[in-house]
């Protein structure tokens, strides 16, 4: 895979969401993504899959924190401003994958999710989780 940027950057192709559309931005403010664009694309470099755009939710932040990625502290040197339930990030596949099966995975923006998240979940799991299907 090549790193692709929404609306046709650097790999020539608009990024896809999981639906098959054209991947829609998931956070400005805060900003988000693997190359903070504020999209959930990814390419050969974002290792961890940074590819689903999911709502921040207390519940989600305690469980990442407990597993050992503290979200909701800010850290200015690195321009983070910590999480707080209601906002939106592009959350590593696998570790939205690790939520769901302890029972605390967050909400997930479809539109706003790199197909890249199909290698680490299932579809039907997503779409369950979805605030974007009517």
């Amino acid at each position: 895979m090549f790193r692709k940027e929404a609306g046709g950057g650097g790999g020539g192709r608009a990024s896809k969401n999981v639906l098959g559309g054209t991947l829609q931005p998931c956070s400005m403010n805060p900003m988000t993504g693997f190359f903070r664009n504020g999209c959930c694309d990814t390419g050969r470099e974002d290792v961890g899959s940074h590819t689903v755009c999911a709502v921040m939710t207390a519940e989600f932040l305690a469980f990442s924190k407990a597993a050992g990625n503290d979200l909701s502290t800010p850290m200015p040197d690195f321009g983070f401003p910590g999480l707080k339930p209601g906002d939106r990030w592009c959350l590593c596949a696998p570790r939205w994958q690790e939520a769901l099966a302890a029972g605390k995975a967050p909400r997930v923006a479809l539109l706003a999710t790199e197909a890249g998240a199909l290698e680490h979940c299932e579809l039907a799991d997503l779409k369950r989780h979805a605030i974007d299907l009517a």
